[in-house]
This record gives structure tokens, C-alpha cells and sequence, in this order.
């Protein structure tokens, strides 16, 4: 696997090596973990890595991050890695996965917090409510998609899914799910195109702030 070292360093700057020691975990045991297929061992670093991490300049600064369905670390542990100022909670239902999260944080040192669960338990959007920003990468279409991750948000929060080249398609045959979850404002953007050949494409979409008054009792 060739290192694109200046690329790397564009995108991951002070976290430079610990991308690099990701990789390399993923490239033995994520394989052998199946985690990824090891026909992905070749395209980690601009189908996985570079293109997680591109979605960081649609993060403000220290913010509070929930990663819907981690994985295997896609594309909350590039973010982390890369925005250190960040507080990064990643969610994954399925045990194993939750304990490779685990020890690549270990490994890492890097600072995350990793639940088990789902976005649309209970318990879950008790404990992670209120967050700046959920993330989510080739978890569900955008509709189903709004109505797991827009309850973790606070009112003016953002939703920033990883999509394909349908993005927009998506976001007008899943427009009105979007909206009675909360959604306003979805719109497609990209990402990274100063380090990738093919930009990051994402849907940013924003929770609705409460209206005023909304919960207040009539007198």
C-alpha cells in the first residue's frame, strides 16, 4: 500500500502517524476480522480513510459528534483523529465491532467514547441527546437515516451523511421523512477536494430549533 505521505498530512495533519497506524490495523486484523474484504486493503486510504476524513471541515469547532454505526471506524475514527478538539462518541450496535472500537482507541490513545447500541433506542437517545453533529456513513437511505440520527440533535444541529452520486435524488424521493423528523434545509455538498480526485460527497441537513413556546403550557 503506497502512502500518499503529503496527502495524508494535508488531511490528517498532526495526526499524521496515528492515520497511518490505523491503516495498518485495519489492513491485518480488519481483514481478519472482517471488517473490510481484503480487496479494500488497496483503496484504504482515498475510499475510507481520506474520504471519512474530508467531512471535517463540515464540523465546527469543538463539537460534540455522535458516529451512527461506526463499524469499523468509518468515518468517526479518521474524524477524531484529525479534529482532536472534537468530543466523538461511536455508536455501533454488533459486539464485535464495538471491541475492535475499543482497541483501536486503546492502540491509538485516541480520545473517544464507544457505545453499544442503536440510534433509535431509548436509552441510547437519552444519553447521547443533545449533540452538535451525527454522522453516518452507508447506514440507511436518507429517510430512515433522519429518523434514527435528527432525535440526537440539538434544535440547529446538523446531520452529515456520507452518500453516493444519487445524494440528490435521494433527498427529493425521502423529502417528506426528512421533514417529520425535523429535518430542514437538506442540501448535498462535497468535501475534501483539495486532497482527494474525487470529492466526498455528503447531505447535510439541520435540525429544526424548537418554536418558541412550543412546550409551554396554555393559560
Amino acid at each position: 500500500m503506497e502512502l500518499m505521505t503529503d496527502v495524508v498530512s494535508q488531511a490528517f495533519g498532526a495526526g499524521s502517524d496515528r492515520a497511518t497506524r490505523f491503516a495498518e490495523l485495519l489492513a491485518v486484523h480488519g481483514v481478519e476480522r472482517g471488517l473490510i474484504g481484503p480487496r479494500e486493503v488497496d483503496r484504504l486510504w482515498d475510499r475510507h480513510l481520506l474520504n471519512s476524513v474530508a467531512i471535517a471541515e463540515c464540523v465546527p469547532e469543538g463539537a460534540s459528534v455522535v458516529d451512527v454505526g461506526s463499524g469499523a471506524g468509518f468515518p468517526g475514527i479518521p474524524l477524531a483523529i484529525a479534529r482532536p478538539d472534537l468530543d466523538v462518541v461511536l455508536l455501533e450496535p454488533m459486539a464485535r465491532r464495538v471491541a475492535w472500537l475499543e482497541e483501536v482507541a486503546a492502540k491509538l490513545d485516541l480520545d473517544v467514547t464507544v457505545v453499544r447500541g442503536r440510534a433509535e433506542e431509548k436509552a441510547v437517545r437519552q444519553a447521547l441527546a443533545n449533540r452538535d453533529v451525527v454522522t453516518a456513513r452507508a447506514v440507511a437511505p436518507m429517510g430512515k437515516l433522519a429518523g434514527w440520527c435528527l432525535p440526537l440533535l440539538r434544535g440547529g444541529g446538523r446531520m452529515v451523511a456520507l452518500k453516493g452520486s444519487s445524494a440528490a435524488e435521494e433527498i427529493d424521493r425521502d423529502r417528506a421523512e426528512i421533514a417529520r423528523a425535523g429535518g430542514v434545509d437538506p442540501e448535498v455538498r462535497t468535501c475534501g477536494g483539495e486532497f482527494l480526485d474525487e470529492p466526498t460527497t455528503v447531505v447535510v441537513v439541520r435540525r429544526a430549533e424548537p418554536a418558541a413556546g412550543r412546550n409551554r403550557k396554555r393559560r
